[in-house]
């Protein structure tokens, strides 16, 4: 368990900073009259917000290349040279 948390930190952060920050939307700025679909609902900007912030998060995450991948660079970056 743990070495999963350490592996996905950053996405799940994303996710917690995202739900915070859909909700923090839906209070202050949330449409009152409630005609609006996303934001006149706290669950929905929570999970509107988790998703955008996993989405945000998950671009700054180490992606994993498999060796043909870096093997393939590697062999174009040569070629050029």
């Amino acid at each position: 368990m743990k070495n999963f948390f350490l592996k996905h930190w950053l996405k799940i952060s994303g996710v917690t900073v995202g739900a915070l920050a859909g909700y923090l939307y839906y209070y202050y700025v949330g449409c009152v009259s409630g005609t609006c679909p996303i934001t006149s609902n706290p669950y929905r900007m929570l999970i509107y917000g988790a998703l955008l912030g996993y989405l945000l998060f998950d671009m700054f995450s180490p992606k994993n290349r498999s060796k043909k991948a870096i093997e393939s660079i590697d062999n174009k970056e040569n070629k050029i040279k």
